[in-house]
């Protein structure tokens, strides 16, 4: 890895490299996973680059047992990550509620392609739900970060570890193909020093015969033990709530209309907005990038200020416009537009969906 001087300086990247090379610099030495297109790059780098700075890299033998090596990496304290595109999230998902279950935490990394099932290699955005509403069973949430570039890949691993650290959970990166796929130029960060990486008293990193043993289980055969815990742990959804919801507004201050969009999909109506706005057309742009918590404050204060309609842009048949709906409260009306199955529409085909939208706002409807 590069000195701090050379962390500086802009290089042309790949956003699954880029996810690996900003995990190492944020402090990140073991990871665990299994090879699934368009993800398999990320691993690649790690393969390569990790055992050169004393870390451990390892291909397991399934994405079951990757994301049990991540449990047992975190319960010793570690910085520790997985990757995986959609149908191998899904066969996380029991590992990543146990995790949840033992206050761990951990980065979980999907780059997502189309599906149900098998589905294609091809950018998705079909795993909204499967993020944000508990990847796995029980009672639990996670932060769920959505970059939009290649340079949003690098920053937001980074605060994905500190989130992560910060409320003892696991936390997602949900990109898709097209941002892991793409080369753009970015800045890395620096490298963390690991002085400064947080103290974690409750890991099971050995005692030095100078403390109590630490148990790290999500096992409760209590059931009043069990639903003080769940209590507790939502006490901290809360505040993470509260506190780490994050969006983007662009030409939102006079917005009549508001585009919600994430990741790829913002991309694309980023430039269908302004060719709106060159019609006449009163719109902005909302872009999530905390999918959970979702940035409900920004749109309760769009409304407060003006906004009349939403429109959801997404890749996929309608997932995050529930949310958007859950946070419109029935104040506004709220439309979605979305192609699925790898299928990415043109900033024609979303200003068209604008432009509807808009008219029907001005018909009242």
């Amino acid at each position: 890895m590069a000195n701090n001087n050379a962390a500086q300086e802009r290089v042309l990247m790949k956003g699954n490299e880029v996810l690996a090379e900003a995990a190492m610099r944020a402090g990140c030495r073991f990871f665990f996973g299994y090879p699934i297109t368009p993800q398999t790059e990320l691993a690649a780098y790690m393969a390569k680059k990790l055992p050169l700075i004393g870390g451990t890299f390892l291909q397991a033998e399934s994405e079951i047992a990757a994301i049990n090596m991540v449990y047992g990496a975190a319960a010793a304290g570690a910085r520790v990550m997985t990757s995986s595109s959609s149908p191998g999230v899904s066969l996380k998902g029991e590992g990543v509620s146990y995790m949840a279950g033992a206050d761990l935490p951990g980065v979980i990394v999907n780059v997502q392609r189309g599906g149900p099932g098998l589905g294609g290699i091809q950018p998705s955005q079909s795993d909204y739900f499967q993020a944000t509403r508990a990847l796995g069973h029980g009672d639990f949430f996670m932060p769920v970060l959505a970059p939009s570039t290649v340079q949003e890949m690098a920053d937001l691993i980074y605060d994905a570890f500190d989130l992560a650290d910060t409320y003892r959970t696991p936390t997602m990166i949900l990109a898709d193909g097209m941002i892991g796929q793409m080369m753009e130029p970015v800045l890395l960060p620096p490298e963390r020093d690991p002085e400064s990486l947080p103290a974690k008293p409750w890991a099971t990193s050995g005692t030095r015969m100078e403390r109590e043993h630490n148990v790290v289980n999500s096992l409760y055969l209590s059931p009043e033990k069990l639903n003080d815990t769940n209590h507790e742990r939502f006490e901290r959804y809360a505040a993470i709530r509260a506190k780490e919801q994050r969006a983007e507004l662009m030409m939102c201050d006079d917005a009549e209309l508001v585009v919600v969009a994430f990741g790829a999909a913002s991309r694309i109506a980023r430039t269908a907005v302004r060719d709106a706005r060159a019609k006449g057309i009163k719109c902005g742009l909302l872009r999530p990038i905390t999918l959970w918590p979702f940035p409900e404050q920004a749109i309760g204060q769009l409304i407060d200020g003006g906004t009349r309609a939403f429109l959801s842009v997404e890749l996929n048949m309608g997932q995050m416009v529930e949310d958007v709906r859950l946070a419109a409260s029935g104040r506004v009306p709220v439309s979605f537009y979305g192609q699925t199955g790898g299928v990415l529409p043109t900033p024609e085909e979303v200003l068209a969906a604008i432009e509807q939208a808009a008219a029907t706002m001005e018909r009242g409807e």
